[in-house]
């Protein structure tokens, strides 16, 4: 793993509940998160693939792998950002979420860059 493009690769998330998709007496809580990844190396990397792990309160663990994010796998030039939003459904009206994202410099080198854990929670439930 290269930890220098590695460290030069800033993940930011903010994390929103959706009511009107939430049916807590069916237990379903859905949420949107919207990530935002810098670029601060000098090189122009890719993202190739996502690995997230989402655990509810219940512990429940599940584990998403794919290419690309959004079904894009997109070029982030130096010194800019790449930005989407997806969402994620759990059994319970709060859990985490973290992962990581398998990156390529344009000379074909993968990296890993860690997405942080960032909480999902109904706003009812941080009362």
């Amino acid at each position: 793993m290269n930890e220098v493009l590695s460290a030069s690769v800033k993940v930011q998330v903010a994390t929103h509940f959706l009511q009107q998709h939430s049916r807590p007496e069916e237990n379903v809580w859905a949420f949107a998160y919207t990530i935002s990844i810098s670029n601060n190396s000098t090189e122009t990397i890719q993202l190739l693939r996502r690995h997230w792990v989402i655990t509810d309160t219940n512990n429940s663990v599940e584990e998403v792998k794919g290419d690309g994010v959004i079904g894009q796998q997109p070029y982030i030039l130096p010194g800019t950002s790449y930005e989407y939003s997806s969402g994620a459904r759990l059994q319970t009206p709060a859990g985490d979420m973290h992962g990581s994202y398998t990156m390529q410099t344009s000379q074909g080198d993968e990296f890993e860059v860690p997405i942080p854990l960032f909480i999902l929670a109904s706003p009812h439930v941080l009362n």
